[in-house]
């Protein structure tokens, strides 16, 4: 039986935006592009809980990285699509930078965010085999230790690369073959949300993220049965 009692989940303190509140410039974009060293603080939970979906994006575009905040270019659909599938609380705006609010926000929905990759780039072609593959190493290993019930890497032809699966589609993905994979965790490529993808709308990129964060629902209600929790 439940107490009645409302917990609150914080996330791990991020840096604020090195912009102090405002849109990247055109220089200051220029500066990334000429040393492009740093990233995006991830978006986890302050108590080291296992979020119910763990986001990844591939790597951090120079306009998120100018303001340290993912997919925070205001052409990027990525934060539309999270609202119109449910979860998010409202319409996110990190286009200057991500509040504590918000990131509390996401972490009270059971939402962490990071990258396969740190340093940004003005588009994600620009990474090397190997950065992705290293990235994808990586993540598997920051899988294995906090659990997630779901993870969702934004882009397929990055998650190709990474994980060697050259004919791998969107959706949810076979585990059996990546080392090291929870067996427990299930694993989605969705599409990625820039502008850029005409192949995909807001809707459509919103029915995929509701499909995920459906499975999150179902896979929680079957651990709960499971556990007579």
């Amino acid at each position: 039986m439940s107490s009645g009692k409302r917990t609150t989940a914080y996330a791990v303190p991020r840096r604020p935006s090195p912009l102090g509140g405002r849109r990247p410039t055109k220089d200051d974009i220029d500066s990334l592009r000429r040393d492009p060293r740093g990233g995006v603080d991830d978006v986890l939970p302050a108590d080291g809980s296992s979020p119910r979906l763990l986001i990844v994006g591939i790597n951090p575009g120079l306009w998120t990285a100018a303001v340290n905040a993912p997919f925070a270019h205001p052409g990027n659909r990525f934060w539309l699509s999270l609202d119109r599938a449910g979860i998010t609380d409202g319409l996110v705006d990190v286009s200057r930078g991500m509040s504590p609010e918000q990131a509390d926000m996401l972490v009270r929905r059971g939402v962490a965010m990071t990258n396969l990759v740190a340093r940004p780039t003005a588009r994600a072609d620009e990474l090397g085999r190997e950065d992705l593959r290293t990235g994808g190493e990586r993540l598997v290993r920051r899988v294995a230790a906090m659990r997630p019930r779901t993870v969702a890497i934004v882009g397929i032809t990055a998650f190709r690369t990474a994980f060697r699966r050259p004919h791998a589609r969107l959706g949810l993905q076979g585990t059996d073959g990546i080392a090291g994979w929870p067996p427990d965790v299930a694993l989605w490529v969705v599409p990625q949300p820039s502008g850029l993808n005409a192949h995909e709308t807001v809707d459509s990129l919103a029915a995929k993220w509701r499909e995920v964060w459906g499975m999150t629902r179902t896979d929680s209600a079957r651990r709960s049965q499971r556990t007579g929790a």
